[in-house]
């Protein structure tokens, strides 16, 4: 009692520091920025609300930095000024013109709002808009308007911001030079927030668009925004086994006020819908300078950093595109110091050390033309052995592949199995679906991407395997593959894949936590979902024949960690993970519209590992 105590003084400290430096940041800014606001026009006269801050002293020319969302400016009122400006808080006194906007369809903007806006890559007339060309307009009328800018645009932006900032590349303003999406939305099917490999996030959907969706039926501030929809969530597993088949998210919550909802329940494969919605099929060309940034450990948008980095990358050799990769939750490059997450440390302040070395010196030097940018084209933390590395390429052309391969009574291995036969059998019931996190949850933690699973593995509907004692530090880096060989007595199925880094039984806990029980702790390192009847094409699903032994390929994003010597490499597979992904009723049918509480049923699952059909987990060793 007498640590925890501490413990809480420590952190009410903490958060007055906090408190003050909000109220000293805010202070300067108010001293040194002259806050304007205006409805800038775009080309088909809707006009976009912008608060910009720039520098009282007016000695010299400034670049500008923009940042456009549809989080809201807010404060509104030119008498109102932010705590911080930038992408961190240390830019206030770097010296530039901060210009936030409003997205179309958003808080005091005009227009209407459409969900990651298809980017249209040939406009056929002048008033045709998209994301990218509000942009264009954006900086057009800035520079044509602002005395005081040095004719030098960069942009930025976490999340959805992070989107923005990648629908700006495509036929970029000549003015933008510097763009930086960070954990950018990418893909809405296959990988980020809301689908995973076509498998419906449940929490994540629900819990967004329930306040986010709400429709907004003239310009508002947060003041006067519309109210969120209203539930009372005290348990999440609970709410949403209560809940039901998918459909009664509409019958029971949203009604048709949500329309992008709506959209998800009818789109329920890759069509045209989300095709449309892949900003990364118009990366080519692209002329600014790229900074890329993303967390290992990000609950929203892991996927995102990696692809949209990878994709500029096979469109635009020659681009000036560089990945930044760390330890972090998301956005916790800039809303945490990044020395540690959940239970697990890294060292040092990780955060703090990339706002500092890499994104200032990015900005400064390609819009200011000040100090250098000597980062590699890939920084890199490794987690586990606690290290930044810099790499050429990313995934790392030094590393090797190699499979792990699972093996009867639980074993994993570099050996292919060599029985002749041998399976894992179990039954997954979707009425008692494994969660996805231990204890109670109201909402959906961040920290369930590097928590302990040993909660998971005491289930008879989770398989384990795990490696001998390693003898040698493993790093594995890059993308993981799942090649599995299944059967299943249903007609579909999900499959989660989890690595799991198994630390040895004298673990001390770790200073910032020392509760924390660290002997044989089981950290999720990457987890991944694929709905199986996804498994050959996300365009066109397909059931599983009943007792009929099938491959389920899918890729997990990527990792860079160290499995130090004296561990053990893991691997679970579980066929539910829930509520995070909804439930799969394991029989071949439109689960967001057909599917009925008498349609959920147990099924039996094989998983083989033998010589002729042998299931592996693909690493890329460095």
């Amino acid at each position: 009692m007498k640590m925890r105590s501490v413990l809480l003084v420590c952190f009410l400290f903490l958060a007055h520091l906090s408190l003050a430096q909000q109220v000293t940041d805010s202070a300067y800014i108010r001293e040194n920025y002259t806050k304007i606001e205006k409805m800038i026009p775009m080309r088909d006269g809707v006009k976009l609300f912008t608060s910009i801050y720039i520098p009282t002293d007016q000695s010299k020319k400034y670049p500008i930095l923009l940042n456009r969302t549809p989080y809201t400016v807010s404060p509104y009122g030119p008498d109102e000024f932010k705590t911080s400006l930038g992408p961190n808080p240390h830019f206030a006194k770097e010296g530039y013109i901060f210009v936030y906007q409003d997205v179309r369809g958003k808080w005091m903007s005009e227009g209407e709002f459409e969900d990651i806006r298809p980017h249209i890559a040939d406009k056929q007339n002048k008033n045709q808009i998209d994301e990218g060309s509000d942009t264009y307009d954006t900086i057009d009328w800035l520079l044509k308007n602002l005395d005081s800018d040095n004719g030098n645009v960069g942009m930025y932006g976490i999340s959805y911001p992070g989107f923005y900032s990648t629908a700006a590349l495509p036929d970029a303003h000549p003015a933008l030079k510097a763009v930086s999406p960070q954990a950018p939305v990418t893909d809405w099917f296959r990988g980020d927030d809301f689908h995973h490999n076509g498998a419906l996030f449940l929490t994540d959907g629900f819990s967004f668009y329930s306040s986010f969706g709400v429709p907004r039926p003239k310009p508002v501030t947060r003041e006067n925004a519309p109210q969120r929809v209203d539930f009372l969530m005290n348990d999440n597993y609970e709410f949403f086994m209560d809940l039901g088949p998918v459909k009664n998210v509409k019958k029971r919550y949203f009604g048709d006020s949500i329309k992008f909802w709506n959209d998800v329940m009818a789109h329920g494969t890759l069509d045209s819908f989300w095709r449309a919605r892949e900003i990364v099929r118009h990366l080519y060309d692209v002329k600014p300078a790229v900074l890329v940034v993303g967390g290992l450990f990000d609950a929203e948008d892991t996927f995102g950093g990696f692809h949209t980095y990878k994709m500029i990358e096979k469109q635009n050799p020659k681009a000036d595109n560089r990945l930044v990769i760390g330890p972090w939750f998301h956005g916790g490059w800039v809303r945490s110091d990044g020395s540690y997450f959940g239970d697990i440390e890294f060292g040092s302040e990780t955060g703090t050390w990339y706002l500092k070395n890499i994104e200032i010196p990015f900005f400064n030097y390609y819009l200011k033309g000040e100090g250098e940018f000597n980062a590699a084209e890939a920084t890199v933390f490794i987690t586990g052995s606690n290290h930044w590395k810099d790499f050429d390429a990313w995934p790392p052309k030094a590393s090797e592949v190699k499979k792990l391969y699972l093996h009867a009574n639980g074993g994993l291995s570099f050996e292919k199995p060599n029985e002749t036969e041998s399976y894992d059998e179990y039954v997954s019931d979707p009425n008692s679906p494994v969660p996805y996190q231990q204890g109670v949850n109201k909402t959906r933690s961040r920290e369930y991407m590097i928590d302990d699973q040993r909660f998971a593995s005491k289930r008879p509907d989770v398989m384990v395997y795990k490696s001998e004692i390693l003898k040698e530090d493993i790093t594995i880096v890059g993308p993981l593959r799942a090649r599995l060989k299944v059967s299943t007595t249903g007609t579909d199925a999900d499959y989660v894949v989890k690595l799991i880094d198994v630390y040895p039984a004298d673990a001390e806990a770790p200073e910032h936590n020392p509760d924390a029980i660290m002997g044989g702790y089981q950290m999720l390192v990457r987890g991944e979902v694929l709905r199986g009847k996804f498994r050959n094409s996300f365009e066109k699903p397909e059931p599983f024949v009943p007792g009929e032994i099938t491959s389920v390929d899918y890729t997990l994003p990527d990792v860079a960690h160290t499995f130090k010597k004296g561990h053990r490499i893991m691997i679970q597979i579980q066929n539910s993970w829930f509520p995070l992904v909804d439930r799969n009723p394991q029989k071949f049918i439109d689960i967001y519209n057909d599917a009925d509480e008498s349609d959920f049923q147990k099924a039996t699952h094989r998983i083989y590992h033998d010589q002729e059909n042998a299931s592996s987990i693909e690493v890329e060793i460095l």
